[in-house]
């Protein structure tokens, strides 16, 4: 196996399924909204433009459908600078979620995504050489419980990393209409073991190695092997486990919308960490990403730019001058 190969600018690849998105521009339920706004989204795609949003050179992999969702799929996420490799399935329609405010605190999502073009990603849709010339391959635990096919996708790409020497990211991102708790955990526990950087909140941590305490729970991921473990812990913020244990306090805010929320927390960890900073400085880009995208509704679009971060990190309190 070759060693990891020195890239310029750090290039991240992800692939999963990335959605058309309905959402209600007014509190209250879907059984009596007038209006919806129209949108995407899906968390490996959330996780390439907040890179590339930041300066990191992001590629996405997906299959849509061909259809009119389809084509804003692809065309939103090639917008923001994304490599797009979108294959398009004839045979399937793009997935749908929908997005309301049952009431001013909180946000409920529907996903209609049982056999849509992004369920039917298989092996021969990743491009020859798109793993072996990245930086970094980010996985994560939806796209493996879509299909057997999709499983078998995510694994394959994680063969070509290790044979390549290109590190693997895996965000656990339980899902829990995709699969009950046993059931995915059979399916993270391989992924994990495979990963260079495993990322989770608590409960999705605990469905990897069991017990209560996190510390424990995160060792025994680690393992005696080199593997960087992150919890993402919401408003109490995040902690790094490695050689050393390293947490950072979350950003007080009033969220709108917390979804998406930890797709931004993942851009903002890798950036840095891509760019040799310390695990202390990446989890505070990482929480400041993550406090950002939940001040404004919808999946990605607050994901915040290179010069915002900075600004926010800084302490302006209206960062985004776009």
């Amino acid at each position: 196996m070759s060693g990891p190969r020195v890239v310029a600018r750090p290039r991240v690849v992800t692939l999963g399924e990335t959605m058309g998105l309905l959402r209600a521009t007014e509190i209250g339920s879907l059984a009596h909204a007038s209006h919806l706004a129209v949108g995407v989204g899906g968390a490996e795609s959330n996780v390439a433009i907040g890179l590339q949003r930041l300066g990191v050179d992001a590629s996405w992999l997906g299959r849509v459908g061909d259809d009119g969702l389809g084509r804003r799929v692809a065309r939103e996420i090639r917008a923001e600078g994304v490599d797009v490799r979108v294959v398009v399935d004839s045979g399937a329609a793009t997935g749908l979620m929908l997005k309301e405010r049952p009431s001013a605190a909180g946000v409920a999502v529907t996903y209609y995504r049982r056999g849509s073009a992004g369920s039917r990603l298989t092996p021969e849709d990743l491009p020859s050489g798109w793993v072996e010339e990245a930086s970094l391959l980010h996985v994560t635990g939806i796209t493996p419980l879509l299909s057997a096919s999709a499983e078998a996708t995510v694994h394959a790409a994680i063969d070509r990393a290790a044979a390549a020497g290109v590190p693997v990211s895996f965000d656990v991102n339980y899902r829990s209409a995709l699969a009950s708790p046993r059931e995915a955990a059979d399916v993270f526990r391989p992924l994990a073991t495979r990963a260079q950087l495993v990322f989770g909140g608590e409960e999705e941590l605990r469905l990897l190695a069991g017990g209560d305490d996190v510390d424990a729970v995160a060792g025994r991921i680690r393992g005696s092997r080199d593997c960087l473990v992150v919890l993402k812990d919401g408003e109490r913020g995040a902690t790094a486990f490695a050689e050393a244990t390293v947490t950072a306090p979350a950003f007080p805010i009033s969220p709108l919308d917390t979804v998406g929320a930890g797709d931004a927390f993942v851009a903002g960890f890798l950036s840095a960490h891509l760019a040799g900073e310390t695990l202390e400085v990446a989890l505070r880009c990482a929480n400041a990403c993550g406090a950002m995208a939940c001040l404004v509704p919808g999946d990605w679009e607050s994901a915040p730019t290179r010069d915002e971060l900075e600004r926010f990190l800084a302490g302006d309190t209206d960062p985004v001058r776009r």
